[in-house]
């Protein structure tokens, strides 16, 4: 959850794509644009490339692909997971992205499925739901505008819908990188088993390059690395 501030809030929703989106002005109709566009070249390539939708482990670079599939079997070669586990934060990227640079907007929150693209000018607090934990939706981040923009994602494997081999509450990512927050999240979120795993989930998270920042949550343990500034809500 992100504080709205004074930007306004636009809910826009293309298939299994349901975004929260927040701005300087509706934008409903350029949103709507934007995820048709990114949606066609991922399911074009996926035609194409069947194994692209179901691989659960890194795929080879494809330098003729659409810059948003390179992205994500980037993100996935760098985290060791299959490049869908990139498609949530991919997508909020992509949007986001757009959104901005065809002057739309100067700050913009894209949120997808609990996965965020962050660029905004004031300091921002993202409290983290962690499913049953006592601690989820009573610690959060604080991040300031210079560290945006930037990714936050979140994976679970006690809630949601998302494929996920651990039993983390929550774990929480933070990245330039959206996509990469995304596959880094499912990758750490199958290192977590139980609560004895959390060490070695944060010592998997410093050997995945271009992180800031993990908080992982698992019943009553919490466990932190990086450039994550944790606070009580």
């Amino acid at each position: 959850m992100v504080d709205h501030g004074s930007l306004v809030a636009t809910t826009v929703t293309v298939q299994e794509t349901d975004l929260l989106i927040l701005a300087e002005h509706e934008v409903h109709a350029p949103a709507h644009d934007l995820i048709v566009t990114c949606r066609s070249q991922i399911e074009g390539y996926i035609r194409r490339h069947p194994l692209f939708a179901s691989s659960l482990i890194p795929l080879p670079a494809d330098n003729l692909a659409p810059a948003i599939i390179q992205k994500m079997l980037e993100a996935g070669r760098t985290a060791k997971v299959g490049p869908m586990a990139a498609v949530a934060g991919a997508i909020a990227e992509f949007v986001g992205l757009g959104l901005l640079k065809n002057g739309l907007t100067r700050e913009v929150m894209v949120e997808n499925g609990g996965d965020i693209f962050l660029l905004r000018s004031q300091e921002c607090l993202i409290s983290i739901f962690a499913g049953e934990s006592p601690l989820s939706n009573h610690i959060g981040l604080c991040i300031g505008p210079e560290k945006m923009p930037l990714g936050i994602c979140t994976s679970s494997g006690s809630i949601g819908h998302s494929l996920s081999f651990g039993q983390a509450d929550s774990v929480t990512v933070v990245a330039a990188d959206t996509a990469l927050a995304d596959t880094a999240a499912t990758r750490l979120g199958n290192e977590l088993k139980t609560d004895a795993d959390m060490a070695h989930t944060l010592e998997v998270a410093q050997t995945i390059t271009g992180l800031r920042g993990v908080v992982v949550v698992k019943n009553e343990t919490l466990g932190a690395w990086g450039e994550v500034e944790l606070v009580r809500i």
